[in-house]
């Protein structure tokens, strides 16, 4: 199974939504190399960074999850590698 590198951008503007939010992630947990959040106060939002490596259907799969919860948006960019 061929698997591509890719970064997944996610904004978190409704902070009701970081549990639903951790469950997701933790369901795709086998393919995330690493995450990084940042909360930014003076926007009360927070921005977080999931490194994965998958096959593009998971990545897809993982990104259209995050982007169906209530205020979060989510973006995949791929690697060409």
């Amino acid at each position: 199974m061929e698997t591509r590198v890719a970064v997944i951008s996610i904004i978190v503007e409704n902070m009701d939504s970081a549990e639903i939010l951790n469950h997701v992630l933790h369901e795709y947990a086998e393919w995330i190399i690493g995450r990084m959040g940042i909360p930014y106060k003076p926007k009360q939002i927070s921005i977080v960074s999931v490194v994965i490596d998958a096959p593009q259907n998971v990545i897809n799969a993982l990104t259209g999850s995050l982007g169906r919860i209530d205020g979060i948006t989510a973006k995949a960019a791929f690697s060409k590698a």
